[in-house]
């Protein structure tokens, strides 16, 4: 069994990459450690709720950007809804509240009427950030013309060339002397870095003018939707895609990357598989790839990697409210609540590493616009802030819990403050550290935008597609352009391309691998009036009865209204046959729905078991 592509990770830049290869016929095999696709692009589901984990606003989608444009080629423009969220946010404070308006000259306009003594600086800075966005999209995609214009660089893209030389911080004090100026263009600094001194101009002015240009978008439904679209393209157009599966090596031959092995991460009992292919394409965050390779490949990526800094982690309380949150003083999609010791723009990378009950944060209300997270009478929200995984490692899990707990309450208490009479609406909330995202996604230090965003890893200077092996392909938050959801769809997509230019491809059979954990319905049993038992084929190598768990993801729902295809659910057989049975209980949800009403024969993915 060969494959053309094989694409270690389902992240947003993976999906992309391997939709692309797929649009352009090539046989493409995705695998991904966790049951979902998505990497920080995906929800769960909690009570009525549909729980985001990464998405908050998206930049790129103006028309016949190339986001649109990638869009657009993937027919993503035709089954993913974008809600265009009301304003860029709203800094919140005890006087007036400043709130970022969407259009360049709406913007510039806000900025100077509040401060008029900062007209020339902020005028230069919408300038400077328009110029580094145009001047980024027109960029050749020929390395071999890159070459030869580089000279003139200056020339062409002077804006982009200042960009790369610039911190955040430098810039902005070199052109802008009033500091809560300052702290108003950079309170949304944890979507890019933790320190305006350190995140590069290159890194915060591309998104930044992105989100001016033509405002921020949030996906309805949540951001599963769109890695849900990509994985089920990929499948449309031949691909494979694999979720649970754990790729453990990849394999080298004649000094160029040949195939990957992989394991069943859920399955203790499930047997290696090797696959061979042309190409492969890392998704994983750079970092972990040494321990899939031999040497002296390990080695030589190790010290490539050398001493650059991951980028910081983020800390979030996902909330569901029992009623809309208008009526308790929240105007705004995006709230920015500065810590109080936040006097100047060298106050907000220490502010980020002190006292809980001072640091800076931002509360999104989901339901500012059709989010599609919530029932008609409620809303959902979240509170996101920078945080590191040091400070939550080595700890029991007592003490793990006890200290997610205190800072709940903290932040909940200061967003009562804020916000009076809010707290009690919270029908559900629940604490996601540094901790929980390399739990889920694997990256090294709990890291959202891969390498930290400084101007030594900055534009072509990182790490590019294939750097390291022949046929090894990077493409991720940790390699070019960068992070965030519009940095790794492009580099996805620029990966994808230049595979197809370097034409390193040879025939492959039709074969593709059979899922084993694929299984049809039994037997449908009404218990009584709030529970039924469903009897599925027992996959091959499955090994669990009573008193395991086990994830039914229901492969074409009735049902989907506020809720995702799966739920962990106890095994009830007692692993000795060749059935598995669940029981599902009666709860309103969709789920519940689609289980009433599967048909025989109908299909379902198990994962596990699990103890």
């Amino acid at each position: 069994m060969k494959y053309n592509t094989v694409i270690i990770g389902g992240g947003l830049a993976g999906l992309t990459a391997g939709a692309t290869l797929s649009k352009f016929g090539k046989k493409v095999l995705l695998l991904e450690q966790h049951h979902k696709p998505g990497g920080c692009a995906t929800t769960f589901k909690r009570g009525d709720f549909i729980i985001e984990v990464g998405l908050h606003e998206m930049s790129g989608l103006a028309e016949n950007s190339n986001l649109s444009r990638i869009f657009k080629m993937l027919e993503v423009d035709k089954h993913v809804q974008f809600e265009q969220v009301p304003e860029f946010y709203g800094v919140l404070s005890d006087k007036d509240d400043f709130v970022f308006p969407h259009g360049f000259d709406k913007a510039t306009k806000a900025l100077i009427q509040k401060y008029p003594e900062e007209e020339k600086g902020i005028n230069k800075f919408m300038k400077f950030i328009a110029g580094i966005r145009k001047e980024a999209h027109s960029l050749p995609r020929n390395p071999l013309v890159g070459k030869l214009i580089f000279p003139l660089m200056p020339l062409l893209y002077p804006n982009l060339v200042t960009a790369t030389k610039h911190t955040v911080g430098s810039w902005l004090d070199k052109h802008i002397s009033n500091e809560n100026t300052k702290l108003d263009l950079v309170a949304h600094i944890a979507y890019w870095g933790d320190d305006p001194y350190t995140l590069s101009m290159f890194y915060f002015g591309l998104p930044f003018a992105g989100f001016i240009e033509n405002g921020g978008h949030f996906i309805k439904g949540g951001s599963q939707k769109l890695s849900d679209h990509l994985a089920t393209y990929i499948e449309k157009q031949g691909g494979t895609v694999l979720l649970g599966k754990k790729v453990h090596k990849i394999i080298t031959e004649n000094g160029k990357a040949t195939g990957v092995s992989f394991h069943d991460r859920f399955n203790k009992n499930g047997q290696s598989v090797t696959i061979t292919c042309d190409n492969v394409v890392a998704n994983c965050a750079i970092p972990t790839v040494p321990a899939l390779l031999d040497e002296p490949y390990a080695n030589t990526l190790k010290q490539k990697i050398g001493t650059h800094p991951n980028s910081p982690s983020l800390l979030c309380i996902y909330f569901g409210f029992e009623k809309k949150l208008d009526q308790f003083g929240v105007r705004y999609y995006s709230n920015f609540i500065q810590g109080e010791d936040v006097k100047s723009l060298k106050d907000v990378h220490p502010n980020q590493t002190g006292d809980w009950k001072k640091r800076s944060f931002i509360f999104v209300d989901y339901e500012k616009v059709d989010a599609g997270l919530a029932p008609p009478d409620k809303a959902a929200g979240v509170i996101c802030m920078l945080a590191y995984l040091k400070n939550w490692e080595g700890l029991s899990k007592e003490d793990y819990d006890a200290k997610k707990e205190k800072v709940a309450q903290i932040l909940l208490e200061r967003l009562e403050e804020r916000f009076p009479g809010i707290r009690e609406n919270i029908e559900y909330y629940e604490v996601s550290t540094p901790k929980t995202i390399k739990r889920y996604t694997a990256n090294p230090g709990g890291a959202v935008y891969g390498f930290a965003q400084t101007n030594q890893l900055t534009a072509a200077k990182r790490f590019r597609n294939d750097f390291l092996v022949p046929n090894l392909y990077f493409a991720s938050a940790w390699a070019f352009p960068g992070g965030g959801f519009e940095g790794s769809i492009t580099g996805g997509f620029l990966a994808a391309l230049q595979m197809t230019k370097d034409k390193i491809w040879s025939e492959c059979d039709k074969e593709h691998y059979t899922d084993e954990r694929i299984v049809k319905l039994k037997a449908l049993k009404k218990l009584n009036e709030s529970t039924v038992e469903l009897s599925f084929e027992k996959p091959t190598g499955f090994d669990g009865g009573n008193g395991k768990y086990a994830i039914l993801n229901l492969k074409n729902p009735k049902a989907t209204e506020l809720d995702l295809p799966y739920r962990w659910l106890p095994i009830v057989s007692n692993g000795m046959n060749d059935q598995i049975k669940f029981q599902v209980k009666r709860d309103g949800s969709s789920f519940f729905t689609s289980c009433e009403q599967i048909a025989i024969g109908d299909e379902a993915i198990i994962y596990g078991p699990m103890g």
